[in-house]
């Protein structure tokens, strides 16, 4: 948003002027809360201070967890009861820390889908979606590795499952399931491994979730309309924008509450309506539990890794044409990391224009398939991998891939956009009246 003529910072006192030509942090934060945001944001918007306030609980509550936890086969499951039944406020920090995975992961899916919806993906912005992808390529990782370190019996089998996804891999596989694991199997080098990864992970999260900030912040905020924000004059930019503090940041900040609100009355009465019993178990290599079923999070993709079994036309022709490289095992593999690919690649796969799915009437409706799809492929991530779940996660899958690879391209050409609005202000007048002038 640098091209936005606004007010900058500039030093008053001595200190000030002295402070700023050494470390304009000062300058920094006030650039940051006084940059003009387009004027139109609705609430769909407010999903990123609830992402900025959960990798500050995630880091928090886990600083103090790790200071109770031991990262030993024999004593972690121990220790995670010593820290429920023994430390001061132990369980309440512990069942935080074990929700706020979900509320990240919630939050995260809305932020993304409205991104899909409102274009948030297109030029400019293509390296700030990119970034984001990575973020919850990483948000995934960690919380994969949080989830074996209680190891409980869904941790153990868990871990056994997920890394046995890389020894799927041709030729080089085993050897980096080894190199995961520490060994031939899930084990104590295993355990330390996740640990040391689960608790450095974070901190790369912050510093890509910085990137990410600067980056929205260099091409500018979308909005609903998809218009970008008038430049040529600071008359027209202020007539389309308003800062950031007070108005956008109190709204935040009020939604946050209300979230908050919901989420600390989970953490209070049913803390663990989103875990699975088994975990409360301790790991038994030597039982293994009926059905694996990873966190709901995990749920769509590991539905789309079981779906494409060996008896798939499409399995049996990349089989065929791989020379038996490709068996159903690693094209499952494929399959969830390449649902997520395709995510990723969202701004070279959509065709068309408009950046708004507001302004494209036929667009509206396949999208509301694939969060549907997205649902769907949630529920059936949990059932058992038997019919009819296995075929009707083979069509879901189909869906999520075909919207990307083929409905998103073909939109841009065969449909007909709606009217837009000329700029910012002419649809904040549209749906305010008009009173958009703040109070002095």
């Amino acid at each position: 948003m640098s091209g936005i003529p606004h007010d900058h910072y500039e030093p008053k006192t001595g200190f000030e002027k002295w402070l700023h030509s050494r470390l304009p942090i000062v300058g920094l934060a006030y650039d940051t809360l006084m940059i003009p945001t387009p004027k139109n944001l609705n609430w769909w918007w407010i999903w990123g201070i609830v992402l900025t306030f959960c990798l500050v609980l995630m880091i928090a509550t886990g600083v103090v967890l790790v200071m109770h936890y031991t990262p030993h086969v024999d004593k972690a499951f121990a220790s995670i009861e010593h820290i429920m039944r023994n430390v001061n406020g132990g369980y309440f920090i512990r069942y935080t820390h074990m929700n706020g995975a979900s509320l990240f992961f919630f939050a995260v899916y809305i932020h993304i889908f409205r991104g899909l919806f409102y274009g948030s993906y297109k030029a400019p912005r293509e390296v700030t979606w990119i970034v984001g992808m990575l973020i919850y390529l990483a948000m995934m990782g960690t919380a994969f590795m949080g989830y074996v370190l209680p190891w409980g019996q869904m941790s153990f089998w868990g871990a056994t499952v997920i890394t046995g996804l890389f020894g799927a891999i041709p030729f080089i596989g085993p050897d980096i399931q080894t190199w995961l694991l520490g060994g031939p199997a899930v084990d104590n080098a295993t355990l330390n491994r996740f640990f040391s990864l689960h608790y450095l992970l974070p901190m790369v999260i912050a510093a890509l979730v910085a990137v990410h900030i600067w980056a929205f912040h260099t091409t500018g905020n979308n909005n609903p309309t998809g218009v970008a924000v008038r430049t040529a004059t600071k008359e027209e930019a202020e007539k389309d924008t308003l800062p950031f503090w007070p108005y956008f940041v109190i709204k935040d900040l009020f939604a946050l509450a209300v979230i908050l609100a919901v989420f600390f009355a989970v953490v209070a009465f049913m803390p663990n309506y989103l875990g699975h019993p088994d975990n409360y178990i301790e790991a038994n290599p030597l039982s293994t539990p009926a059905h694996i079923v990873p966190e709901w999070y995990f749920l769509p993709f590991y539905a789309i890794l079981r779906a494409f079994t060996s008896d798939v036309w499409v399995v049996m022709f990349a089989n065929w044409i791989s020379f038996g490289i490709i068996d159903a095992k690693f094209f499952g593999v494929l399959a969830m990391f390449g649902a997520i690919a395709v995510m990723a690649l969202a701004p070279w796969l959509d065709t068309s224009s408009v950046r708004s799915g507001r302004y494209r009437p036929m667009f509206k409706w396949w999208f509301l398939l694939l969060v549907i799809d997205f649902v769907v492929l949630m529920w059936l991530g949990a059932m058992p991998a038997e019919e009819p779940y296995s075929s009707f996660s083979l069509i879901a899958s189909a869906y999520w891939f075909a919207y990307f690879l083929v409905i998103l391209p073909l939109l841009g050409v065969i449909e007909k956009p709606l009217p837009r609005p000329a700029t910012i202000e002419d649809d904040f007048n549209a749906h305010y009246g008009g009173a958009h002038t703040p109070a002095e």
